[in-house]
Order: C-alpha cells, then structure tokens, then sequence
C-alpha cells in the first residue's frame, strides 16, 4: 500500500513538473499522475536503452519521470495541433 501511495506522488509531483515545464500540457490533476506515471514507464524503457543511468532515490525517481512526462506532454501536443 505505501509503494502505490509513493508511486502516485511521483507520479503527481512529475506530472506537475511536466505540466509547467509545457506550458498549455497540463490534464488537471489526475492526468498529470497519468502523464507522470507514464513518464516514468517510458524514462524506465528509454534511458538504459540510451545508455542514461537512472539516479538512486525518490530525487532521482522524480527527475526522471518528469523528463519522460515532459517527452510524452510534447508528443501529444504535437498530435493535438495536426
């Protein structure tokens, strides 16, 4: 119970980063755990595949879901605009 409550703060805190880093990309709330937790499933699959380390820690574990919510926000507001 308490890793799902941690995976949904990381979730929410990436989001949120994600949310203002692209402006206008922001789903409220629960898209932004959506998108955060997203972020973090697609962080875990790119960056060892690019050779990236993932850093130890909740620090880490945000940072790095948050570049991954950031990649998935802009994906999706390039497919908005067409």
């Amino acid at each position: 119970m308490i890793a799902l409550l941690i995976w949904l703060a990381v979730g929410a805190a990436a989001g949120w980063i994600a949310g203002i880093v692209v402006r206008g990309g922001g789903f409220g709330l629960a898209g932004n755990i959506g998108i955060g937790i997203l972020g973090s499933i697609v962080a875990g699959i790119l960056f060892p595949w690019l050779g990236i380390p993932l850093g130890p820690g909740l620090l880490g574990a945000i940072m790095h879901s948050a570049i991954g919510a950031i990649i998935l926000l802009v994906i999706v507001s390039a497919l908005k605009r067409v």
